[in-house]
């Protein structure tokens, strides 16, 4: 049995009582360090501790006003000098900012690669905390996955003896997650050590991450790194300065943990981070949808039909093709491109670019107007290509819609070969080129929608003899894979539209992309541009930090409530693929769970932790489900192979297509499938 750890300066003194001996926090070391007094004992029924004995302030105080270190690499995971991470040592203070702090990460922290192209960290360091969207990292060499909650057990991660804790700082409540080692590669000693948040975390909040139960494959818990231990066990570590230096901080950290029943003894590992602020995910964008959208007025941008395609099929009345003219923020329409920022470090305009835009009116539009339907293309795609398919026309026909599109740049077709030479050369910091073609993208999907039901609607060439073949004031979304992620932000920002389908959708795509086999081709870049797989996960959390500008993790919240500034709320229809292999249904749920107010559409096929089940026909948001009867997917982060790939053919059903029309048109969300919704 070991000794009760002391601090340096009680060692010293051999004549005073332990009791008197009190960490930098003030905490009485005979129930908190080792000890099998009640913080222990609590852990391990469930039962948070109550009431406080110690004289502390409450949980809810904010953490230690002295500065702790700003570090290059973080000692506590000697093996990687970037783990644990995020973590708020790769941050500085920063009272300006609406955290007050500023990410501060060296370039010793950001993987190398072999070509040694990552460039400098400036690009993150603009952040003034890390993304909500994030995975937590680090390296436990010799762990294995035994007794970790899982995607299969998420409620298990919100138990008093989880192995894996993740909390809320100021008020210590769980935050559901699971944990997984990273399966993407084949080097056992390199995997990183994951835990997933199964919700995104909420801007601007200091979290607390706790490991401890982790065993090896005999079964046996790790030791901690000399580091940790010390700063655990109120050990000195003459050769780490780090560590005495931050004492006050995980004297906090520990005293956060103890008040809900995590006691420090058994402590493998356990580190805070903060996340970054809404405005800093969405106050670009905003400025660009506002100026934009006031610019254009609402009959939207200038434009000029470049071809008229009359009759090509028995479905289709028209293809117009065209060019509009889109207020542009970016130094130039194509790749490499990057935002031009003002003083104030957001976007400003620099004149304006022409990009192309594609409409498929239907046959029945002679008869009556057809309601304006824009879709969202797949991944690096092409919105005017996706929109002239078969199935999709049938559908426009028989209920009526005018099908539109433009490309989401940044993403799109003519991005492929720019994103696929970057990470090729394992250049980090230019994917800020995808994510500042992509914000350009997403304004230009949003103006595209005042122009179709605005100056192209009264254009001559789009009149019947009934009047207008596209109606002015009926406006819907759908988009499918990469466009129900991505439109999911176009929800959360559009002014124009209240109702959306987001089909086969998912968040974040540091989560989806192990999980999808279009990424293979990607990954075998990747994996030559970064030999040392532990840098992979890493690799995808910098990118993730970008992404978050245009992807869901920076707007999922605020599609129904919450809305951003000056944007109505909105409702959404959610349809998944249970065993797709493209988009993974964990991501799905992630993205219903952050929403809120999603729930699951019974009867269902099964039931999904953190969803409610509720019969239709219901007006408001929901997901329904459909099971192609495949395996169960996969628990570890890589791609499903059993069988034919569903992705695809939900937005063939008959059934979904019903379903889509019904809550496009009236906002309610009703099941046409006899049962749970199986093609069968």
């Amino acid at each position: 049995m070991s000794r009760s750890p002391l601090s340096l300066s009680c060692a010293l003194l051999g004549g005073v009582t332990l009791t008197a001996c009190l960490n930098p926090g003030g905490t009485d070391l005979s129930t908190t360090a080792g000890s099998t007094g009640a913080s222990d004992s609590a852990s391990d029924t469930g039962t948070p501790t109550t009431g406080d004995t110690t004289g502390e302030p409450p949980i809810d105080e904010p953490p230690p006003a002295q500065e702790w270190p700003t570090l290059d690499c973080d000692p506590l995971v000697p093996s990687y000098c970037a783990f644990p991470f995020p973590s708020n040592v790769f941050t500085a203070a920063d009272a300006a900012s609406p955290t007050g702090r500023r990410l501060a990460l060296s370039d010793t922290l950001i993987p190398d690669g072999r070509k040694n192209a990552s460039g400098p960290p400036d690009v993150w360091n603009k952040a003034d905390g890390f993304s909500p969207g994030l995975a937590m990292m680090a390296h436990l060499p010799g762990a294995t996955i035994t007794g970790l909650p899982d995607p299969l057990h998420i409620a298990d991660s919100l138990a008093g003896d989880s192995p894996t804790v993740l909390i809320d700082a100021a008020t210590g409540e769980r935050v559901p997650h699971y944990a997984e080692l990273d399966a993407s590669h084949a080097d056992d000693a390199r995997r990183t050590f994951v835990i997933r948040p199964v919700i995104r975390l909420k801007d601007a909040t200091r979290y607390i991450v706790a490991i401890r139960g982790v065993v090896d494959a005999a079964g046996e818990p790790l030791a901690p790194s000399p580091a940790f231990q010390a700063l655990r066990d109120l050990q000195p570590l003459s050769d780490e300065p780090s560590v005495d230096a931050r004492r006050p901080l995980y004297a906090d950290i520990f005293k956060r943990l103890d008040k809900i029943g995590v006691g420090r003894g058994d402590l493998q590992l356990a580190w805070d981070f903060t996340t970054a602020s809404r405005e800093h995910n969405t106050a670009g964008m905003l400025k660009m949808r506002d100026e934009g959208l006031a610019m254009v007025g609402p009959d939207g941008p200038a434009f000029e039909i470049t071809k008229l395609t009359a009759d090509p099929s028995p479905e289709i009345a028209l293809i117009v093709e065209g060019m509009m003219t889109v207020p542009s923020y970016l130094d130039q329409p194509d790749q490499p491109a990057h935002l031009v920022l003002g003083k104030d470090g957001l976007p400003t305009q620099n004149g304006t670019a022409e990009f192309v835009f594609t409409v498929v009116i239907p046959a029945s539009a002679r008869m009556a107007p057809a309601a304006a339907l824009q879709y969202g293309h797949g991944l690096l795609g092409s919105g005017g290509e996706e929109i002239q398919y078969d199935y999709r026309v049938a559908f426009a026909n028989q209920y009526n819609y005018a099908l539109f599109a433009v490309d989401w740049i940044g993403m799109a077709e003519s991005d492929y070969l720019h994103i696929a030479g970057l990470v090729d050369a394992g250049r980090l910091n230019d994917f800020v080129t995808v994510v500042d073609r992509g914000q350009q993208g997403i304004l230009n999907s949003l103006l595209a929608m005042r122009l179709v039901t605005g100056g192209l609607a009264k254009h001559p060439d789009l009149q019947a003899k009934n009047g207008p073949m596209i109606k002015s004031d009926e406006r819907y979304y759908h988009g499918n894979s990469q466009g129900g992620i991505f439109g999911t932000t176009y929800m959360a920002l559009t002014t124009d539209v209240e109702r959306g389908m987001l089909g086969v959708p998912g968040m974040p795509y540091s989560l989806l992309l192990n999980r999808s086999k279009d990424f293979d081709e990607f990954f075998v870049l990747l994996k030559n541009a970064f030999p040392d797989p532990i840098d992979l996960q890493l690799v995808l959390g910098l990118y993730q930090m970008m992404w978050d500008r245009t992807e869901p993790a920076g707007y999922a919240p605020y599609v129904r409530t919450d809305n951003l500034p000056g944007t109505p709320a909105h409702e959404v229809l959610l349809e998944v693929a249970i065993g797709d292999h493209q988009v993974s249904t964990l991501g799905a749920h992630v993205l219903a769970r952050t929403i809120g107010g999603v729930p699951n559409l019974a009867p269902s096929n099964r039931t999904i932790w953190g969803l409610d089940e509720l019969m239709g026909p219901l007006q408001g948001s929901a997901m329904i489900e459909y099971d192609f009867g495949l395996a169960p997917e996969p628990t570890q982060n890589i791609p499903p192979d059993d069988g034919e790939d569903p992705h695809g053919k939900v937005r063939k059903l008959a059934s979904a297509q019903k379903s889509l029309d019904q809550f496009l048109r009236t906002g309610t969300i009703e099941s046409f499938c006899d049962g749970p919704c199986d093609p069968e």
